[in-house]
């Protein structure tokens, strides 16, 4: 159960960096950097499996990368 939850977690995060790596929109990885770690600490809590705490982390990955390369800003 709670790996289907980081799954989720990890699905509207998506949701939410995709248009971020639009430019001047990178601020929107601010508002889903804590719902990754969110996720990732669901996944991590699981017992079934660890498929959706690899997900959040790949989507927290494209995140970071994104702020690097926008300053942390843009």
């Amino acid at each position: 159960m709670l790996n289907l939850l980081s799954i989720l977690t990890g699905i509207i995060s998506l949701i939410i960096v995709i248009p971020a790596t639009i430019p001047l929109l990178g601020w929107a990885n601010w508002l889903a950097l804590p719902l990754i770690v969110i996720g990732v600490v669901l996944g991590q809590l699981s017992s079934s499996g660890r498929g959706g705490r690899n997900f959040c982390l790949i989507v927290g990955l494209i995140a970071v990368v994104r702020l690097s390369l926008g300053g942390g800003i843009f």
